[in-house]
């Protein structure tokens, strides 16, 4: 092999190739598997209103084993994170700033991603609520874990971790490849918002609306500022706000869902 051939540009066909696996290893997988549950749903007795969907659930009923088992799916989430980093590593320039992931705004990234979270925030509730009057949403439970002192730590990291692997893979690093792909930009916004919709499928048709319009908002914001961590921010508060709202609050608060 020659140095030339070691330092010649990457193909489409290798890009297109690299993306599809890397989407397979995360997040569109997660997709097919929310699409196979939904049919599930849809076909069991009562449909899809009557069956529930349940994120960070316990799987063991030992506590600390459960703890290590939660904490390894956290850790191995984030690999197709480290995964798609690298990748970009091969493309010029440092790819936390290709990202938009570096530290080098902190203040102004926490502000918008507050202001984000904001924006999506009120208006996806109401969504939710009316996803569950209409019979489009399964009933969600977005934390089942026991009431032990790790609990509300897990459902933080966990929180965490979805944003990290979403908006860095569907929007940071798809936006990168598909662009790099030659793809229309608004061919990519509708790809990543469809992609981010797919995968919350498992929870119901509303889900999916909502996350796809929460898709298109995250990456019109992405393409003015190329920056995910107010992205990331946005979506820690959403998560965190959900799973450890549902975990520390009376339960009858809660019916709406």
């Amino acid at each position: 092999m020659t140095v030339d051939e070691l330092t010649r540009p990457v193909s489409r066909r290798t890009l297109g190739t690299e993306t599809l696996l890397v989407l397979g290893l995360s997040l569109g997988q997660s997709a097919v598997y929310a699409l196979v549950s939904l049919a599930a749903k849809l076909t069991a007795a009562g449909g899809l209103s009557k069956q529930t969907a349940s994120l960070n659930n316990s799987v063991s009923a030992r506590p600390y084993l459960d703890l290590t088992y939660q904490l390894l799916g956290i850790l191995f989430a984030l690999l197709p994170v480290l995964l798609a980093v690298h990748l970009l590593a091969r493309d010029p320039g440092d790819p936390a700033r290709t990202l938009g992931a570096d530290l080098t705004r902190p203040g102004s990234d926490l502000a918008r991603g507050a202001g984000l979270a904001a924006l999506i925030g009120l208006p996806g509730l109401a969504l939710f609520w009316a996803a569950a009057q209409l019979g489009i949403n399964a009933t969600l439970v977005p934390a089942a874990l026991p009431h032990l002192w790790w609990a509300v730590p897990v459902l933080i990291l966990a929180a965490v971790q979805n944003a990290v692997l979403e908006e860095v893979i569907v929007v940071g690093y798809l936006f990168t490849r598909l662009r790099q792909l030659q793809w229309r930009v608004g061919a990519v916004l509708a790809a990543s918002a469809l992609l981010r919709g797919s995968y919350h499928l498992y929870q119901g048709f509303g889900a999916f609306l909502g996350n796809a319009v929460m898709g298109v908002i995250f990456g019109l914001f992405y393409l003015r500022t190329r920056r995910v961590g107010p992205l990331i921010v946005a979506h820690t508060v959403l998560d965190v706000v959900a799973f450890v709202g549902y975990a520390l609050l009376p339960k009858s608060w809660f019916g709406w869902l």
